[in-house]
């Protein structure tokens, strides 16, 4: 089984404020271990990033020679293509993403293009109920250590989401590489949510959103490999 767990950076919250995906990045679990396969981009939002520069990091000028979505997105789809996407709070990144295809005037939909999507604060949310299940909190939860969160990454909160997931179903990742693992892609990756999936949509609670926002701001971000 492939799955491809995946998270983006944005230059904000709102595609209705006409905010832009800036990164994307993903990595790849085959049979619940961890491989070599991964993608991450970072992307031209050709807009400013504007304060969210305090969460990310990354500065209009180091975006500004960085391709679009449009330049990359077929490698992004076949980076994803026939995988099962895990995403915590699925419906803010899949949003985005298909924003950006329909800008690039692509009559597309991430969901078209994988076999699944797990809302990964769904299961967070079933397996603790009435808790905080940001990916923050979640991860001192099940005590996943050895990250640098200097700054947020969409790669890193992969990486980071894949060791949740494994801990929450059941087994810690598996630190050998699949053998098997094709060559590592240098760009990123992020989620789709549909109903034509049978997706269970769970919105992030006011409680989830408020502890996300202060982790983000406290240490200069963290939205959840919305």
């Amino acid at each position: 089984m492939r799955q491809v767990v995946l998270d983006t950076e944005t230059t904000g919250l709102d595609i209705a404020n006409d905010h832009r995906i800036i990164e994307i990045a993903g990595v790849e679990l085959v049979n619940r271990k961890l491989t070599k396969n991964s993608y991450q981009v970072y992307l031209n939002p050709e807009r400013t990033v504007g304060p969210s520069f305090k969460i990310h990091g990354l500065s209009d000028d180091f975006l500004s020679d960085k391709p679009s979505f449009k330049e990359i997105y077929g490698e992004f789809l076949d980076f994803i293509k026939d995988s099962e996407l895990l995403i915590h709070n699925a419906e803010f990144d899949v949003g985005f993403l298909n924003h950006e295809l329909k800008l690039a005037d692509l009559d597309i939909k991430i969901e078209d293009h994988v076999n699944k999507i797990t809302d990964t604060l769904s299961i967070a949310r079933e397996k603790h109920p009435g808790q905080r299940n940001s990916l923050e909190v979640l991860t001192d939860r099940y005590q996943i250590t050895g990250y640098d969160r200097s700054y947020h990454g969409a790669l890193i909160d992969s990486e980071i989401l894949a060791d949740v997931y494994l801990a929450m179903t059941g087994g810690q990742r598996d630190l050998g590489f699949d053998e098997n693992s094709s060559k590592e892609f240098q760009s990123r990756f992020s989620n789709d949510v549909s109903n034509d999936l049978n997706l269970v949509k769970i919105k992030a609670s006011e409680d989830d959103l408020n502890q996300h926002q202060n982790y983000l701001n406290s240490l200069k971000i963290d939205h959840g490999n919305n």
